[in-house]
């Protein structure tokens, strides 16, 4: 946890990155940018990274994974178009930042990591911000949330793919409620295409939004290696 002599720097940071970072490229939710201004980047980096906590790139957090830059977690949320009746399932949990700003805008947050040790880290670093509208799973991201555990409408109102996949997996589809709609990275290749999709009488109508980088998304429905 950053000292308290550093609070002035990593606000300064902060404002710098909402005023160039977000809103001096496209950003204009307001609720985003809000979600965005409440979050403590520094609290989800390295400690070995603070200095970058606001820096407009991505930072490694442990395990071949990181912590996308906060350009990316503004537009990936703001393409999202979480309400406060949301229900929202984020696949990927990593550093806990983007499942932080999600925390914000929607009713809960249901996220999957697939190392426990990632999990852990984000579980503390919410638990301390005193966030406590997520609920959290170790498993198969690829294979969506647990049948056992779904939510009382059995679906999710918004799903939201932090890793890059081959294509959209089939059972993060079927939890995907009518009306709702998914965002995530997709392609084969190094960059893929973050594509938006909304799902409309159970079919999908999808746009793309830009090209990205992502590490890979592991599972029985994502990349094998």
């Amino acid at each position: 946890m950053p000292g308290q002599e550093n609070t002035d720097k990593f606000d300064k940071a902060k404002a710098r990155m909402l005023k160039r970072d977000l809103m001096g490229r496209g950003i204009t939710n307001e609720q985003v940018l809000k979600a965005m201004a409440e979050v403590p980047r520094e609290e989800f980096v390295p400690e070995s990274y603070l200095s970058q906590a606001y820096s407009d790139g991505p930072l490694p957090i442990g395990m071949g994974q990181t912590i996308s830059q906060p350009y990316i977690v503004a537009l990936m949320t703001q393409e999202l178009w979480v309400g406060p009746y949301c229900e929202v399932l984020e696949i990927g949990t990593g550093s806990g930042y983007q499942t932080a700003v999600l925390s914000k805008l929607a009713k809960k947050v249901y996220t999957v990591e697939r190392f426990t040790e990632l999990s852990k880290s984000a579980q503390m670093v919410l638990g301390r911000l005193g966030i406590c509208n997520v609920e959290f799973d170790v498993s198969d991201g690829s294979c969506g949330w647990p049948e056992s555990r779904l939510p009382s409408s059995g679906c999710f109102d918004r799903i939201m793919i932090t890793a890059a996949v081959p294509q959209i997996p089939k059972p993060l589809l079927s939890q995907l409620a009518n009306g709702g709609f998914l965002v995530g990275p997709v392609g084969y290749g190094g960059a893929q295409e973050l594509i938006v999709c909304e799902k409309r009488q159970d079919k999908l109508i999808e746009r793309v939004i830009c090209d990205v980088r992502f590490v890979k998304l592991l599972g029985k429905h994502g990349f094998a290696q």
